[in-house]
């Protein structure tokens, strides 16, 4: 059940597709744009970017499989290629063709890898502080195996969420990504957190993520990439945006230093703005003149 007063509630839809009961947000005219959030987030994080997205765009915001109110598939389902072909069967069930897609965090790896398999045929591909690359060193070797583990204890997520109740818990948590919050965006993390299929969900989909054939992948890739990357990240360093330049000809960056990863939630226009120029560059909107 979507509760009234969730963010853009008016444009929510409850569709079957690959499987699953997903929620879905679609608002708006115009070239077909895709957003998908990261990991232990949901259709409520962009809540004031999609409106002012939705002006030029038909914005098309899931929440992907397990989180926030769709329904949570099985393992497979929660890795980077079954969330991949899930939001791929939602969107041929939408009857939608995205035109420009971006992705905060995991959600960049999504798109990318829906992109590569041909799931769809973007102009371009915006990743806002994307998470692309594999951990490296102890934290790569110990990581994927600790969070099988958890998400292994059908107690973990019950417990998760019953810390959560805690609001201080939440916002140190969100504290810790680098990016300040209002107060509706706390209240918002912490009714998610609460829900024990919601963190089951979370701790799935790190379990089962492997992005090193994604960055092998990532170099045929023929679609331009942008990247948006916050300074004071803490989640995803953003020197990670520099080396996946490196290896992938063409990618562009664009650096905003003065926020964290949830930049998109810190300055939805700053944000909205970037969208719109990068479509324009993709010839999907005619310029705004002054």
């Amino acid at each position: 059940m979507i509760p009234p007063d969730w963010p853009n509630r008016t444009s929510s839809r409850l569709i079957t597709a690959g499987g699953l009961r997903w929620h879905v947000q679609v608002a708006g005219s115009g070239p077909v744009l895709l957003l998908v959030h990261g990991t232990g987030a949901a259709t409520h994080s962009w809540r004031d970017l999609l409106p002012l997205l939705a002006r030029h765009f038909t914005v098309v915001a899931p929440d992907l499989p397990g989180h926030g109110f769709t329904q949570r598939p099985r393992a497979e389902g929660l890795s980077l290629p079954g969330m991949a072909r899930g939001v791929t069967a939602l969107l041929r069930a939408l009857g939608l063709r995205p035109d420009l897609a971006a992705g905060h965090s995991a959600g960049a790896a999504v798109i990318a890898r829906m992109t590569l398999d041909g799931g769809m045929a973007p102009r371009a591909l915006v990743g806002l502080n994307a998470a692309l690359l594999p951990f490296e060193g102890l934290a790569g070797q110990i990581f994927s195996p600790i969070a099988r583990l958890l998400s292994g204890v059908p107690a973990v997520p019950w417990f998760f969420a019953w810390r959560a109740g805690d609001r201080g818990l939440v916002e140190r948590l969100l504290r810790d990504t680098g990016s300040s919050l209002d107060a509706r965006g706390v209240e918002l993390y912490g009714r998610l957190v609460r829900q024990p299929g919601h963190v089951a969900a979370a701790l799935g989909m790190m379990a089962h993520w492997k992005l090193r054939p994604l960055l092998r992948d990532l170099k045929t890739l023929t679609v331009p990439l942008v990247l948006v990357v916050g300074g004071h990240d803490r989640t995803v360093p953003p020197s990670d945006a520099r080396r996946i330049r490196a290896a992938v000809p063409g990618t562009r960056i664009i650096d905003l230093p003065a926020l964290g990863h949830l930049a998109h939630e810190e300055r939805p226009a700053e944000l909205a703005g970037i969208l719109l120029r990068v479509a324009e560059e993709a010839g999907l909107l005619a310029p705004v003149t002054a």
